[in-house]
């Protein structure tokens, strides 16, 4: 189950969300050509990675920020960006451009702490946006749980394209990193999942002065859960037709956030 899409494109140009993706991007593109060797990357992540155990002694706290913007390989890379511009451009439509930055790199810095007091002795480096989208996800879900996301699911030699409400996808996203999180501290593994269950948990409730703000369950009436802004329909071609009016709706060497 991988969300594709969703139906509310915002009405102002997420031009936060597209800084963010454009920086992922060009910082792996630059480790790419800059790391050629495995012990230069190890240094790579030994400087900008973050190192629980090094936290722990007191060393490189800027890589609770650095280590956000560092990926551990391309589909590493294109699935959180994907996940981010989901998600992201509605958050920032109704949180504004600076402070929805401000959110992301909050939900990112903590998600990053709550892996770290998971396991404060661990040596892995860990690197990866996942924490800080995590918190969009929480944001989204709180603000619109009703909105319609596009699911691609593949089963073997099945595979086919579902709408389905946001609450249900993110609800079952968080499921998974919570038993995931639990059977990785059984089994090892290369996943961040505390990172990414306390992004989204962090990301809720940081967004919730903004639901009250805006009416609470109030608004979710006016706009009956969805992102205020006209909904997309989606053909046969990937590109939305977007309704103007008639419609109110609007293991691992490293491990990964």
């Amino acid at each position: 189950m991988f969300p594709i899409r969703d139906h509310n494109p915002s009405e102002r140009v997420p031009y936060v969300t597209l800084a963010l993706i454009a920086i992922n991007v060009i910082v792996f593109l630059s480790e790419m050509a800059l790391v050629q060797t495995e012990r230069q990357l190890a240094q790579y992540y030994f400087d900008y990675a973050l190192i629980p155990a090094r936290l722990a002694e007191g060393e490189n706290y800027a890589a609770l920020v650095t280590s956000v913007f560092l990926h551990g390989g391309f589909m590493h890379l294109a699935g959180n960006m994907l996940f981010l511009w989901i998600f992201g451009d509605n958050m920032e439509d109704e949180m504004g451009h600076v402070p929805f930055l401000i959110f992301y790199l909050a939900c990112g810095v903590l998600a990053s702490l709550a892996q770290f007091a998971a396991e404060p002795t661990s040596v892995i480096p860990m690197v990866g946006a996942s924490g800080a989208i995590a918190g969009v996800m929480g944001g989204y879900l709180l603000l619109f749980p009703k909105a319609r996301v596009d699911i691609f699911i593949f089963f073997i030699v099945f595979f086919r394209i579902f709408p389905i409400p946001a609450w249900i996808m993110l609800g079952l996203w968080f499921g998974l990193q919570l038993l995931n999180g639990v059977t990785a501290d059984i089994s090892g593994g290369g996943v961040a999942y505390w990172a990414h269950a306390g992004g989204f948990v962090i990301g809720l409730i940081g967004t919730l002065p903004l639901w009250l703000r805006l009416g609470g369950p109030q608004f979710w009436t006016r706009t009956e859960g969805h992102p205020p802004h006209p909904e997309a329909t989606y053909g046969r071609s990937s590109i939305p037709t977007v309704q103007r009016s008639g419609s109110k709706r609007r293991g691992s060497p490293w491990q990964r956030r």
